[in-house]
């Protein structure tokens, strides 16, 4: 990885008091989310990646459908607290909990906002196997789309066995 660079003294500082390891920390096309990414595209699913559903405050879906208004977020079970798996650190524990305390808490805003323009939220934790969550995706996906009387976005893209759809 390339070495990042301050690009300012106020940074040189963070960065010198170690907080150079977040500047580190991937947010976009994490492990998980490329997996579901792969999954929903070998199912014939077309998406958007990294959408800006809301402009202010700016919140931006992992992967969105648009025109279904469904944002779909792949959360990562450290940086949102996941109840199975997160673990809390014990140097600077008070930092790390306010951390994740603030992210739990976007999040919940970021529902409540898409939710009441109408969109469909739909949150996975990074620990979910891809299959599973692309099948929660579609079947919301199939009921959405039967209920505003549309075909099926997983069935557009079959065949009936002769090559013609």
């Amino acid at each position: 990885m390339p070495r990042i660079h301050p690009s300012s003294p106020e940074a040189s500082r963070r960065m010198a008091n170690g907080e150079w390891r977040m500047a580190k920390v991937r947010q976009k096309g994490t492990g998980p989310e490329m997996a579901l990414r792969r999954e929903l595209y070998r199912r014939g699913l077309h998406y958007r990646v990294d959408f800006e559903v809301l402009k202010k405050p700016r919140r931006v879906a992992d992967i969105a459908f648009p025109k279904l208004r469904k944002a779909i977020f792949v959360d990562g079970c450290f940086w949102h607290g996941c109840p199975e798996h997160a673990t809390w650190p014990k140097q600077n524990a008070d930092f790390w909990l306010q951390k994740i305390e603030a992210n739990r808490h976007r999040d919940a805003d970021t529902n409540e906002r898409l939710r009441s323009i109408r969109w469909t939220v739909l949150r996975f934790w990074e620990h979910e196997p891809a299959p599973n969550a692309a099948d929660t995706i579609i079947a919301d996906l199939v009921i959405t789309t039967r209920s505003a009387g549309r075909e099926s976005p997983a069935s557009s893209n079959q065949t009936d066995g002769t090559g013609k759809r």
